[in-house]
């Protein structure tokens, strides 16, 4: 693939990686989707109701393409929080300790808070105004 079809990629890796997100936040947090298996997470339950929190509303955004780059570190950050308080118990390696999909999704968002978010973001449709610069009058 040409660089010149990278911005459209990285808009499709986003959409995907963001609506998978909003889809593992609202299966826990409304037992939905196949849910979490059992009771969902009573509200301000330390940390998994907060861990879905962020899955959908920071999931949301980064489908979106809104404060992107923020939501996806912030989306990475809870990920890298995941593997290591609750998979790095179990093994060193995420094979062995079922952290496969935190380490993929930390890594993801990590790739989109670097790069932005790429085509087809309602950011890109709304460009900040530029600042104007103001003259320097030192003389």
């Amino acid at each position: 693939m040409e660089a010149r079809y990278a911005t459209q990629a990285l808009g499709l890796f986003r959409i995907v990686v963001g609506l998978l997100f909003v889809c593992h936040g609202a299966a826990t947090l409304f037992n939905v989707l196949g849910g979490p298996h059992g009771q969902a997470p009573s509200v301000g339950q330390w940390p998994g109701w907060w861990a879905a929190l962020i899955q959908l509303i920071g999931g949301a955004l980064v489908l979106l393409g809104i404060a992107a780059r923020p939501a996806a570190l912030v989306c990475s950050g809870s990920m890298a929080y995941a593997y290591f308080v609750h998979h790095q118990a179990d093994g060193l390696f995420p094979l062995e300790n079922g952290g496969e999909l935190a380490v993929l999704f930390c890594w993801s968002f990590l790739l989109i808070a670097a790069l932005g978010p790429g085509r087809w973001s309602i950011e890109q449709r709304f460009p900040r105004h530029s600042r104007r610069e103001v003259p320097n009058n030192q003389n």
